[in-house]
């Protein structure tokens, strides 16, 4: 089926299944790959992704067609990330702020001497917590105010977790150099 989204899309929210499949075809490793982000496990992120899809499915009516369908999507799997990350405890974060700016970073150029891949997998080994809120920070651009209302937790902390997360980062790209 060689449709363009908007077709998918359209097809889709009539039930057609060979443009359900055309329209999961063309997210799935997009989506996989934010599922990935937030879990750092392959077999979670995939059924992350595929909850996501039943929930894409469920909403697809919803979608009015105005904006990108791509990061209309995207909001469904990261929803549905911290959705999983909540119900498992994973988001139990720490408000010591002080102890953040202890942290705070002495080489801010550490994340410029490493690949796009090895960062991604050093991102992946980090505490939940720290991962979650460098995600929607760094990588999909949320304000501190709207972590924190996702994921039931102040501005401060949300500030202090990046801080964390970062300077994590930044000890293990050290350690990779020696």
């Amino acid at each position: 089926m060689h449709l363009n989204v908007q077709e998918l899309i359209s097809r889709s929210k009539e039930n057609d299944r060979k443009a359900q499949q055309g329209l999961f075809d063309f997210l799935a490793p997009k989506m996989f790959a934010v599922c990935l982000r937030y879990v750092g496990d392959r077999d979670t992120a995939q059924d992350i992704l595929q909850d996501g899809f039943i929930t894409l499915f469920a909403k697809l009516d919803s979608y009015g067609g105005e904006g990108s369908f791509e990061g209309w999507a995207r909001k469904i799997f990261v929803n549905t990330a911290l959705m999983y990350l909540r119900k498992t405890d994973a988001l139990k974060l720490s408000t010591d702020i002080e102890e953040a700016r202890r942290l705070s970073s002495d080489d801010p150029s550490a994340l410029q001497r490493i690949g796009y891949q090895e960062l991604l997998r050093l991102i992946a080994e980090l505490p939940p917590g720290f991962r979650t809120v460098f995600n929607m920070y760094v990588v999909e651009g949320y304000s501190h105010k709207e972590i924190g209302e996702a994921l039931g937790i102040s501005e401060v902390t949300s500030r202090s977790q990046l801080q964390r997360a970062r300077r994590m980062l930044q000890d293990k790209i050290k350690q990779l150099e020696r």
